[in-house]
């Protein structure tokens, strides 16, 4: 994301520090009323009104130092559109849950996840398995997307809390996208500072591997400490209810494989997941037809239509389960595009607020402010962290969020004498990581909207994503692992012989 243009704000229009933190106090100020006000349900219009008018806010103080709503415009327009591909996955992984609950998919996956998993310990288990696919595939939103889903159905089942069970998958997620040389984040933030990409993974190790440890330790004190005596009568029920609902099968497993593997073999992730919805759809009509009638509901038409039909209105508007209990069915009634659309309407309100931050050049004066006062390795480092949770709240785009300071604190680190990997190391244990804790902010509606439990609900169990970044500061006031700038080149040699 290039900084803001300098030829329109020249030295007597440049913004003061004021300027900048007029609208990042008003947004903080009318977040937290929306969420006083509104709790739980300020995701879905409260927050987006918020953004929306601190957005204008950044737009008065942009015009006020002399730039036009000319320019402010195609700068929002093309805010929004780098969140496109974001919203078009959203829409994709919508209509995906809902034919793979309607094929038996993710019921097949809570069906057996019920019958193997050791609840004592479950989180462990799922933070593990889902670190391994994302450090195989190199994506985050695709495990969360498919795995993750069958994953809260199993805690659910289990009697286990779904706000840890999504810290669990999320922070193994971001674990294995973090280090995984096919993650697109991965490869962005060396190539922004300018090092090499297996440096930099090499460099990540120190910072990641103590933090996942200490996550797995916490996932497992909180899953020994569950009393799962009480679960075994509910877990029980379910299983027969989902026998006795969907044909069972191994089969149905399928498209879950075939999408991981076209995440492997590097296939873009919309025709992946959109593949993975047509299939679902496939085998709805394959394994479940008598379902797949009963959901379509019309007499009217022919037995072959009414199939296409409960396909087609799964992929929309997602499945809605009757059966009458009533965990299965909150478990098993979600899905479809239309389910992503508040989710939309919420990355599109924050990608203006962040567009007009950035052309009015309010972000680069934040970001000069902080380094006006920053003195030490440790003051450069933790001002970088900052930097970037505040870009994941501000610009609500994990990518800005790891280019914009990549470039604005690259010259500094070189300048004090420090090798870019440890940069990039620095932009990977926040900028990533924290990027899945901000309600707004692409990730984490992403996250939220696909496993159905708030960001702010999860937030306190992804010990990974909280943990990054602590390290890294902990780092850099030890002076551990603060490779100089005259040993890159001796620490690039045998990650480039590898």
């Amino acid at each position: 994301m290039p900084t803001p243009d300098s030829a329109n704000i020249n030295q007597s229009q440049k913004p003061s520090l004021w300027d900048a933190l007029l609208p990042t106090i008003s947004l903080v100020l009318m977040l937290a009323t929306s969420v006083y006000l509104f709790s739980d349900d300020s995701s879905y219009g409260a927050n987006q009104i918020a953004l929306m008018l601190c957005a204008f806010i950044a737009v008065a103080v942009g015009m006020k130092n002399g730039i036009l709503w000319s320019d402010f415009e195609p700068a929002i327009y093309k805010g929004i559109g780098l969140a496109m591909s974001a919203i078009l996955i959203l829409l994709a992984v919508g209509a995906l849950i809902g034919t793979w609950i309607l094929s038996g998919t993710v019921p097949t996956i809570i069906y057996f996840g019920l019958e193997l998993m050791n609840p004592s310990w479950f989180y462990v288990s799922a933070c593990l398995v889902c670190a391994l696919v994302s450090l195989s595939i190199g994506s985050s939103w695709t495990v969360a997307g498919t795995i993750g889903v069958g994953m809260i159905g199993v805690a659910a089942g289990l009697g286990l809390s779904i706000e840890i069970t999504a810290g669990a998958i999320i922070s193994g997620a971001y674990f294995g996208d973090k280090l995984s040389p096919l993650s697109d984040t991965t490869n962005l933030a060396p190539a922004v500072v300018g090092t090499d990409l297996f440096a930099h993974i090499q460099h990540l190790l120190w910072t990641t591997v103590p933090s996942i440890v200490l996550s797995l330790v916490a996932f497992a004190y909180l899953g020994l400490s569950h009393d799962t005596a009480t679960n075994t009568a509910q877990t029980q029920a379910i299983l027969s209810l989902i026998d006795s609902t969907y044909q069972v099968s191994l089969w149905l497993l399928l498209p879950l494989l075939v999408v991981l593997l076209l995440a492997w073999k590097k296939v873009a992730a919309l025709p992946s997941i959109l593949i993975g919805a047509l299939l679902g759809g496939v085998f709805a009509v394959i394994f479940q037809p008598e379902v797949v009638h009963a959901f379509a509901n019309d007499d009217s038409i022919s037995p072959a239509m009414a199939l296409l039909k409960g396909v087609w209105i799964a992929l929309f508007d997602g499945y809605q389960s009757n059966t009458g209990n009533e965990t299965i069915d909150s478990l098993l009634s979600r899905g479809g595009m239309s389910s992503m659309l508040n989710t939309v309407w919420l990355i599109i309100s924050a990608m203006t607020f962040g567009a007009a931050m950035e052309k009015a050049g309010l972000l680069a004066r934040l970001i000069e402010g902080i380094l006006s006062r920053v003195h030490s390795t440790a003051g450069l480092v933790s001002s970088t962290v900052l930097t970037c949770v505040g870009c994941n709240i501000i610009t609500a785009d994990q990518y800005i969020s790891i280019i914009l300071p990549g470039r604005m604190y690259k010259l500094e680190y070189s300048r004090r004498k420090l090798a870019p990997v440890n940069l990039s190391r620095t932009l990977e244990d926040s900028a990533t990581v924290t990027s899945a804790l901000v309600p707004w902010n692409t990730c984490g509606a992403f996250m939220a909207a696909t496993l159905g439990v708030a960001t702010l609900a999860y937030l306190p169990y992804c010990f990974f994503n909280l943990l990054c970044p602590l390290v890294a500061i902990g780092y850099a006031t030890l002076g551990i692992k603060m490779l100089p700038l005259d040993e890159q080149a001796t620490y690039d040699e045998p990650a480039l012989n590898a």
